[in-house]
């Protein structure tokens, strides 16, 4: 209990710490006047964001050339837009992308979360970029929970001279209401930070779509 506990603490103290970024305290969600759109809200970096890229990049996170098969864990494929506050698409956003694997495990060498073992078949993070109609997509597996988180995804959005650092998170998963992070969130910001469950794949998983709407336009 006293590991868990001590594991616990640093992650909160290294989430918190990541609020800072270039500077800058990351913003709260603005609420919605006129019909202009909410912007997602900031969250952290988290500890885990990658010290260097893997050598894949793509957008299926749950192949990696020379493994067998795919990352454990069920499918998940998500797909959304990037937009400004007036719903204009915003195309050619550089999109990085990042999660624990199945078992909770973050493929960093600063992870040694006990929660789980490394997958890998997992390649655990993504660099896209968004099309013309500001849409992305890329296929995964659900995250995994781990101490004192609900399962998440982490982004990093730059785009039209705005950055956005934040975390999606998924309908219905019984530890969102146990999440320091998600808990800090106003009511907007958590419905905003929540993906819509969309029809499944026909080979099975969990789809989901997610706008990320950026404070720009």
């Amino acid at each position: 209990m006293k590991t868990v506990a001590v594991d616990l603490l640093r992650r909160r103290l290294l989430a918190a710490s990541a609020l800072w970024i270039g500077g800058s305290v990351l913003i709260p969600v603005a609420r919605a006047l006129g019909g202009v759109r909410a912007p997602t809200p900031a969250n952290a970096l988290g500890p885990f964001y990658p010290r260097h890229p893997p050598a894949e990049v793509d957008a299926d996170l749950a192949v990696v050339e020379g493994q067998r098969g795919r990352a454990a864990g069920t499918p998940l494929s998500v797909s959304g837009r990037v937009l400004d506050r007036h719903g204009r698409a915003i195309a050619g956003a550089r999109i990085e992308v990042w999660q624990a694997n199945a078992y909770g495990r973050y493929h960093h060498p600063g992870d040694g979360n006990a929660s789980g073992p490394l997958d890998p078949a997992f390649q655990g993070y993504a660099l896209l970029h968004s099309g013309g109609n500001g849409s992305f997509r890329f296929a995964s597996v659900m995250p995994g929970p781990y101490t004192g988180r609900t399962p998440h995804i982490h982004y990093l959005i730059d785009a039209a001279g705005t950055r956005l650092v934040t975390q999606m998170f998924f309908a219905g998963e019984p530890r969102n209401a146990e999440d320091f992070l998600y808990a800090a969130l106003p009511d907007a910001g958590r419905v905003a930070a929540t993906a819509i469950d969309v029809a499944a794949p026909a080979a099975g998983g969990r789809a989901v779509q997610w706008d990320i709407v950026l404070a720009t336009g």
